[in-house]
């Protein structure tokens, strides 16, 4: 069995350049074993790196059941086209919008994101008080009216956040081991993990959803948002530059560094940030309602929003290129600008997970940030044939330093998205460290305690009943 084993190839490719200078599978002369190991050397080695920089996309949320942007889009303006009351000139719109292709090669289709900016940024032109405009003039469509943009605009916030409104179960409390774990929280755990000398890790996602902080919760991993105070958080991008210390011996000037700590950016927004008047504010809404939703069809989520749309709140989710509504109550500019300080600083390590590299404004700052001679990247990408790994051949002019993990063909063919996702990364790749087996004993320890209180309970009552 040992010898079969040795022959086994790898399943991973690390796509990047060799010592001759092309771009080539640096791991492709190792078998399973050995492939596996001198990746998880390599990565251990990069975690150990003083900046490291980590952004995720959409692709980290599948498995909890999420969508990739194009899926949601198609979810949201399905659902939207299902309410009842939908005026017919914005029923027009998302037609449009859902056709397979524009209707001249002139006029590229628009990204979700873009597409939503434009939206948003034609019903502020002909609402605001202070416009010289009345309104816009679309494409090939009747115009729709300032009232009927702004319904479009509420509704399909509304959808993005109830597709978004996404639960991460608590495995620790029944997980064996890391494998068992969801994805966030092997990955957050093992993360968290390294050397505390080091500098602080700075995770940016470009998701909507909140699984990520539900992880930091459940790990009990202190983080800073770019939001201070607890009940009623307000925008304060002055957080980013703070810290957490035991308090020491004071009168020695000593102090130590709280280890479960990091900083937390989210480049898109949130479904619990909400715009108050001038701030913006967050606040984690109950998800508990939208637990079944994902799984209702066009008509049954519509019916959802229409009864929850009158309490669901004012979600902050606008995209980055919005020019004229994100003024000083907004943080896009301020994250994206500690997202290119982040990526300037030396020896920095970009790992990048669940991201189809499809925003050109996220693409522009990480090939900039490649210019950085102690910078290294890697991209995790579950699709062999992805163009991601054409990308990576692009950059060769710029160094050694950008690398792609994934499947290899044969890999792919056999079981297709199951290695180099962000789950397999998080639970099987990433080193496992002694912190997550203690966090898993005690979250076990934790259930039997509840178990046993409960029967305790239960005892009790039955004993008190009987005369």
């Amino acid at each position: 069995m040992g010898g079969e084993s040795k022959q086994t190839p790898s399943e991973y490719q690390l796509v990047g350049l060799s010592e001759d200078g092309n771009v080539n599978d640096l791991l492709s002369e190792l078998n399973a074993k050995e492939g596996r190991q001198r990746l998880q050397v390599l990565i251990a080695e990069w975690l150990r790196m003083e900046n490291l920089v980590i952004l995720t996309g959409a692709g980290t949320s599948v498995s909890s059941g999420g969508k990739t942007m194009n899926v949601l889009e198609a979810a949201v303006l399905k659902t939207v086209k299902a309410l009842p009351d939908i005026p017919s000139d914005i029923s027009a719109v998302i037609d449009a919008r859902m056709a397979d292709s524009p209707k001249t090669p002139a006029t590229p289709k628009p990204t979700f994101e873009d597409w939503l900016s434009f939206l948003v940024n034609a019903s502020f032109l002909g609402s605001a008080p202070s416009s010289p405009f009345t309104g816009v003039q679309w494409r090939g469509l009747k115009n729709p009216s300032q009232v009927e943009l702004s319904w479009l605009v509420k509704m399909i916030g509304q959808a993005i956040f109830a597709e978004c409104a996404l639960t991460l179960p608590d495995t620790g409390s029944f997980a064996a081991a890391s494998a068992d774990l969801t994805p966030h929280l092997a990955f957050l755990a093992k993360l968290i993990a390294r050397d505390s000398n080091l500098g602080r890790a700075h995770l940016f996602t470009l998701n909507y959803d909140t699984l990520f902080e539900q992880a930091l919760e459940l790990l009990g991993i202190q983080y800073f948002d770019g939001f201070t105070g607890r009940a009623d958080a307000r925008f304060d991008p002055s957080v980013y530059g703070l810290d957490i210390y035991y308090p020491g011996e004071i009168t020695e000037g000593r102090v130590r560094r709280f280890d479960k700590f990091l900083h937390f950016y989210k480049l898109h927004g949130s479904i619990h940030w909400e715009v108050r008047g001038e701030e913006l504010r967050a606040r984690h809404p109950d998800l508990r309602v939208f637990e079944k939703y994902g799984g209702l069809d066009a008509s049954g989520k519509a019916a959802e929003l229409e009864k929850l749309s009158k309490t669901l709140p004012a979600v902050g989710i606008l995209p980055t290129a919005n020019k004229f509504v994100q003024t000083l109550s907004m943080p896009f500019a301020h994250l994206i600008r500690s997202f290119q300080i982040r990526l300037s600083a030396p020896q920095t390590f970009l790992l990048i997970l669940g991201y189809g590299f499809g925003d050109e404004h996220i693409n522009r700052i990480i090939e900039a940030a490649l210019l950085n001679p102690s910078l290294v990247m890697l991209v995790i990408e579950p699709n062999p044939s992805s163009e991601t790994i054409a990308r990576v051949g692009r950059y060769k002019d710029l160094g050694k330093r950008a690398f792609v993990l994934s499947p290899t063909p044969s890999a792919f063919d056999a079981e297709k998205y199951k290695v180099a996702t962000f789950d397999d990364f998080a639970r099987s790749v990433m080193p496992d460290v002694q912190w997550l087996d203690d966090f898993l004993r005690l979250r076990r320890f934790e259930k039997q305690i509840q178990a046993s209180s409960g029967k305790s309970k239960e005892t009790e009552a039955g004993e008190d009943g009987v005369d």
